[in-house]
């Protein structure tokens, strides 16, 4: 084979897109665009680092700041000097025409020229004067430079699934606004001469802009009955109104809109995916072409080729398993693989297949004489048994049942009985396999750290209050051990493992929301920075800290809820208030809150916020959660799976399947 036959397979490999073609498929995708990724990992930290650590002390110009903006505005300074150079860096490695055309490359580059003249901007306005009204417009840019990078490249694969998704939503949206409008303009006519009142007094639907933001709020049930009662008070036959408006808006156009969601999330995914296995079996065609020779007037690769082929794709595989690859791929049995066999090949080597020799433990090759003893092999039958399972099942139920009802005399005795499990375990299927299974990994860490945290009470002279304080969070451990019973019933299997594969993909979706959250947080800190503030609600003396510190909130709902913790002073505490406004419950009154000490359109930040973050990203996030689902529960073993057991069986080799579940 010539060096440049290897150099392109070797292109080829690191091109090659894990995507099958498969229900699989649909859980590993990558971008289409490769990317050079040396120097990755310190520019994501040093992103990060900058969106944390200056958020923290970079406050707006106005408020006090623990840093000065010299010491900042030096950090963010390096971070954007260290950007530039990583963008170069890049560019070094590509053609002028292929940098150009990459919009990530240009994103991020107008992202630092843009943060650049601001700084200057700021600067300059600082120096001269005019500080109080200087502000920092180019802090909702950061989350470009994260998620323009390569290493967020699921991330930007979310978003880019959204920005697909939105054009068909938006006749839903705009439908579902009309009806709201139309509501307003019913409820607007139907009770503003009727000189209703609120309980606090306030006149009550008068005008048509705060009808339309109590009707919004009510699609969210966060102010039902409230908004209702003073008309249903009047008369009760106007509670028709607001069944219609729930039934219509929350129950009907809610649920087309989660429907057209995931439609137009599953076929923009589909397509995703098609494209990036054409681009796989294209790569593996080329690969073909590089490698065939002719044979009796075919294009063939010969067992040779394909033995160097696999000596260059990691990881080290041994002669037989080769040889199984090989007779799974050869299907005519005529010791040669064609072009369509070939195209195989991507999908095969992501078959999980370990060899018996792997499996032995180090107990087997420490002492193999007292580990294949009599007594030894019983012993390991025993553990193996399902019933040995069925029986820590038993005493996992019997230890919360106990926990429940606060005894803890049994406390050693079955912190003993679970390490004893683990021991056996380990000694049964070996150490690296033990470690293998989620399971096994779970019932280590609790165990391990209720032993860890109970030796610590007990030799050390702690008081009674730091004794119940960590007995409590060892009980909680103890009773987490619940979960594995759930996980190994059949019926919850489903569930439990769509829960665990969806890990990734939801850190996926948790870097969405953190780059939304970054943004409305930049921006919110701009606008109610010091609006609001935190000083206690009793033995108060300086009447300038009564009512969260701003006068125009005494009397209202926001200070009654003791929500003064609840600002946007700093960015923990600004991420903290998004969150509440995304879990909906009360969010109005927080809206409220903000509008009080500023003005009515402040509720555009809040209509906005969860317009973006609730009805589309998380209507989203709901959509793939019930595809994968779907997947999950659909899922049997792939033809490829069938062909390899099949294989491995005519070469007179064992599935040991059944016997390594047990562990």
């Amino acid at each position: 084979m010539s060096e440049s036959t290897k150099t392109d397979l070797e292109n080829i490999d690191k091109q090659d897109d894990p995507v099958q073609d498969s229900p699989e498929s649909f859980k590993t995708m990558g971008d289409e665009i490769p990317t050079v990724t040396t120097r990755d990992r310190p520019v994501t930290f040093s992103k990060e680092s900058e969106n944390v650590t200056i958020e923290l002390d970079n406050h707006p110009p106005h408020s006090e700041s623990p840093l000065s903006q010299t010491v900042t505005m030096s950090i963010e300074f390096a971070c954007i000097l260290f950007y530039l150079f990583r963008l170069l860096h890049c560019a070094s490695f590509l053609p002028a025409e292929t940098f150009c055309r990459d919009k990530k490359n240009i994103l991020v580059l107008a992202s630092i020229i843009l943060t650049a003249i601001d700084m200057s901007c700021y600067i300059g306005m600082v120096n001269s004067g005019y500080g109080k009204i200087a502000y920092r417009w180019s802090r909702p840019l950061r989350p470009l430079f994260i998620v323009n990078f390569s290493e967020s490249k699921q991330v930007r694969r979310a978003f880019r699934n959204i920005r697909k998704t939105l054009p068909d939503i938006l006749n839903v949206l705009i439908l579902f606004f009309l009806s709201i409008s139309l509501f307003s303009l019913m409820a607007q006519k139907l009770f503003q001469k009727r000189e209703l009142k609120y309980p606090d007094g306030k006149p009550y639907f008068t005008n048509y802009l705060d009808i339309y933001f109590k009707l919004y709020v009510l699609v969210t049930t966060a102010n039902n009955p409230d908004i209702m009662m003073p008309a249903y008070d009047s008369n009760r036959w106007f509670a028709i109104f607001f069944i219609a408006y729930l039934i219509i808006c929350l129950y009907i156009f809610m649920n087309i809109f989660l429907a057209v969601v995931y439609n137009n999330y599953r076929k923009h995914l589909k397509n995703e995916v098609r494209k990036l296995v054409y681009m796989k079996r294209k790569s593996l065609a080329k690969a073909f072409d590089l490698l065939k020779v002719k044979k009796d007037g075919e294009f063939i690769i010969d067992f040779k080729r394909f033995n160097v082929l696999l000596k260059m794709i990691p990881p080290t595989r041994s002669p037989m398993m080769v040889n199984i690859l090989w007779y799974v791929l050869d299907t005519n049995g005529d010791n040669a693989v064609g072009k369509v066999d070939f195209l195989q090949l991507a999908d095969l080597l992501n078959v999980t297949v370990t060899e018996v020799k792997d499996r032995r433990s180090i107990f087997d090759r420490i002492a193999p004489v007292c580990f294949h003893s009599k007594f030894s092999i019983s012993l390991r039958q025993l553990v193996a048994h399902k019933y040995f399972r069925y029986f820590f099942d038993l005493m996992i139920l019997l230890n919360a049942f106990l926990i429940a009802f606060d005894i803890t005399d049994g406390e050693w005795f079955f912190l003993a009985l679970f390490t004893a499990e683990i021991l056996l375990k380990m000694y049964t299927f070996g150490v690296q396999y033990f470690f293998r299974r989620f399971w096994n990994i779970f019932d280590f860490i609790v165990i391990g750290g209720a032993i860890i945290g109970t030796s610590i009470e007990a030799f050390m002279d702690s008081s009674a209050e730091d004794k119940t304080r960590t007995l409590d969070i060892l009980l909680v451990l103890r009773v987490l051990r619940l979960v594995k019973i759930i996980g190994g019933i059949d019926r919850f299997q489903v569930i439990v493992t769509t829960i665990l594969n969806l890990g990734p993909s939801i850190l996926t979706y948790g870097g969405v929301l953190i780059v939304v959250y970054y943004v409305f947080a930049i921006i919110g800190m701009e606008l109610f920075h010091g609006k609001i503030k935190y000083y206690g609600y009793q033995n108060i003396t300086d009447p300038s800290h009564l009512y969260c510190g701003n006068s125009l909130l005494n009397g209202s709902v926001f200070y009654q809820s003791q929500y003064c913790s609840n600002n946007f002073n700093n960015i923990l505490s600004t991420f903290v208030v998004l969150f509440e406004l995304m879990v909906v419950n009360q969010w109005h009154v927080l809206a409220n809150g903000f509008v009080l000490v500023t003005s009515k359109a402040a509720r555009l930040y809040f209509f906005a916020f969860h317009l973006t973050c609730v009805i589309i990203v998380l209507n989203i996030f709901t959509a793939f959660v019930l595809e994968a689902f779907i997947l999950e529960y659909s899922f049997c073993k792939s033809k490829l799976e069938n062909a390899m057991e099949k294989k491995i069986i005519e070469m007179g080799l064992q599935l040991g399947r059944k016997k390594i579940s047990r562990s």
